[in-house]
């Protein structure tokens, strides 16, 4: 189960929201992006977001209109990005 923490930019706090691997991130729409897409190859237990950009991926994927294949969208600074990570 990861810890996700989101900065609402509409209320300037933040909010902490537990979830499994297989649903949905906070804020997303019709579970167009799950937490395991965002975790990615991460092994943190720990990650975070913001509202808008979780709209912004919403409003993105509406008009983009099919799915959208994630590699990843979450990497702490010591894991390092590399091309199999990409993958």
């Amino acid at each position: 189960m990861a810890k996700i923490i989101v900065f609402n930019n509409d209320t300037d706090r933040m909010e902490t929201y537990y979830r499994e691997e297989n649903q949905a991130m906070p804020y997303n729409a019709n579970r167009t992006l799950t937490v395991r897409e965002f975790r990615g190859s991460s092994r943190s237990q720990t990650l975070w977001t913001t509202k808008r950009t979780m709209q912004t991926w919403n409003s993105f994927r509406y008009l983009y209109g099919s799915v959208i294949p994630v590699g990843f969208a979450f990497k702490r600074p010591w894991e390092r990005w590399t091309r199999d990570s990409i993958t």
